[in-house]
């Protein structure tokens, strides 16, 4: 089976790119063009374990400047993660690049799709599409994103039921909650916590640290990914992808704090812009068509984490 995985260097990319090469016989295309600027500062180090596979080729070039008709000949599965990611970079004159890469890319990729044979397309949206709610969020709750972030993703997701209506293209979305693990982008609470604990440094808090979060462990979102493949009657479903458990933002601290041995000084840096208090995922569709039970509970992920960054960071 071929494979097209855009995004291949990011985190969530990475680490679905290996999976797809350890468990089974695919051939696997990844793209990335490091557009952001921690991909231009740490290039292809995601992908050392897997870069000189022989059923892995990869390609270095900007979504918006490519030939798609020779990269989609042949492909069965498109996974489109490729995408500027991140709630507070998102408002202003920075906009302008999540136009360009999570609309404008994405509508050209599903236009080369339309003329080709492929059997899903796997688009990652995100839990940011909701916006504020209460209580367990199922996939038929209304969207109200609260930043510019959000409202680029969801226009993805618009896109992809456009032209699958219209164009027949066979689209999967699937709306990640807080992913976290080793190779966690350098923005994100947990790796800035983590780094600033490795290096005796004040943990820079944003917000009260009251906001929770349903935390999804890497693995278990890669599993829950890499299903759909196998699985029939997808097309054209919407599906949240969770975790084992959520927490509060302090109670993390404290749990790195258990795992470092080390207290925090917390700097609490301002208040959250564009983000809701509380996440939490209704995973029983995912249940039912993906088989998705995640395993690994927020403890052990943190730990993981902290075990990767320790080697990352000494």
């Amino acid at each position: 089976m071929k494979i097209v995985v855009t995004g291949a260097a990011g985190f969530i990319g990475s680490h679905l790119c290996q999976f797809l090469l350890e468990k089974g016989k695919h051939e696997v295309v990844g793209i990335d063009a490091f557009v952001r600027d921690e991909l231009k500062i740490i290039g292809s180090k995601n992908m050392e374990a897997f870069l000189a596979h022989p059923r892995f080729h990869f390609i270095s070039k900007d979504m918006l400047h490519i030939e798609w008709s020779e990269i989609l000949k042949d492909a069965d599965i498109v996974y489109h993660l490729a995408g500027i990611p991140g709630v507070r970079s998102s408002w202003g004159q920075d906009f302008r690049k999540y136009a360009d890469t999570n609309i404008l890319a994405t509508q050209q990729l599903l236009e080369a799709c339309s003329n080709s044979g492929i059997k899903k397309f796997i688009f990652a949206s995100t839990s940011s599409v909701y916006g504020e709610t209460t209580g367990r969020v199922s996939e038929d709750t209304r969207t109200a994103p609260l930043s510019p972030y959000g409202v680029s993703k969801l226009t993805g997701e618009h896109l992809c039921r456009v032209y699958w209506k219209n164009n027949g293209v066979p689209i999967v979305i699937l709306r990640f909650f807080t992913v976290y693990g080793p190779r966690q982008r350098s923005d994100m609470a947990f790796h800035r916590f983590i780094k600033q604990m490795i290096a005796n440094e004040p943990i820079t808090l944003i917000g009260d640290g009251t906001q929770s979060r349903d935390f999804t462990y890497i693995s278990d979102c890669i599993e829950a990914t890499a299903a759909v493949v196998n699985k029939p009657a997808l097309i054209g479903e919407t599906i949240n992808i969770g975790g084992k458990e959520r927490s509060s933002i302090i109670n993390v601290i404290r749990d790195l704090e258990n795992l470092t041995g080390k207290k925090a000084d917390i700097d609490c840096i301002g208040s959250m812009r564009g983000e809701p208090m509380h996440t939490w995922a209704d995973i029983s569709k995912a249940a039912r068509l993906l088989e998705y039970k995640p395993k690994v509970s927020l403890t052990e992920g943190l730990a993981e984490e902290l075990a990767y960054f320790k080697k990352y960071y000494t």
